[in-house]
């Protein structure tokens, strides 16, 4: 009887505790999944306010012609900024504090390019390319934040991935 009380109070435990670590997978994998969303979705807001940017700042410069005027630019720049703000509050809501601050970082660089393709911030051609060097870096060192927090291994920086300049078209390289 009391190889019986205990065959059965073990299966019990051991249902219990395969039970617990299913359910604690599937929390886990559910939130990554999550995370996983909220860190795309904040990169890919990120990167249409900062070509958003590109145009107006073309447009301005005379640079580039458009069959957009300024003013329509301007106004999907506002409303991609919105966006990317609601991208931002995702991160905080769900990341860790090395992916929440990496994310400040690409929002405070980012924030130099909207100025500059708006004229509230004044600067050179070589400003503007270095402040779009600046925010693209930031974006890798979210991405590494990113993956880390993920567990997933490897790195968007290193031996393996060395640092890359903008890619221009051969007629802007030296202007």
């Amino acid at each position: 009887m009391a190889a019986v009380l205990l065959g059965a109070l073990t299966t019990h435990l051991t249902n219990y505790t395969l039970q617990r670590s299913r359910h604690k997978h599937d929390y886990s994998v559910r939130w990554d999944a999550r995370k996983l969303d909220a860190y795309e979705g904040y990169v890919d807001a990120v990167r249409s306010c900062v070509f958003l940017a590109v145009h107006l700042y073309e447009l301005r410069e005379g640079i580039r012609e458009s069959e957009q005027g300024e003013r329509e630019v301007h106004a999907e720049m506002s409303a991609a900024g919105h966006h990317r703000g609601r991208a931002f509050e995702r991160i905080m809501l769900l990341a860790g504090d090395d992916v929440i601050e990496a994310a400040h970082e690409v929002n405070a660089v980012a924030l130099t390019i909207d100025w500059q393709a708006t004229g509230r911030l004044t600067g050179s051609l070589e400003d503007w390319r270095a402040r779009n060097r600046a925010v693209f870096g930031a974006i890798n060192a979210f991405h590494d934040a990113a993956r880390q927090d993920l567990g997933v291994s490897g790195s968007v920086r290193g031996a393996h991935h060395p640092e890359r300049d903008l890619l221009l078209p051969p007629s802007q390289r030296s202007a």
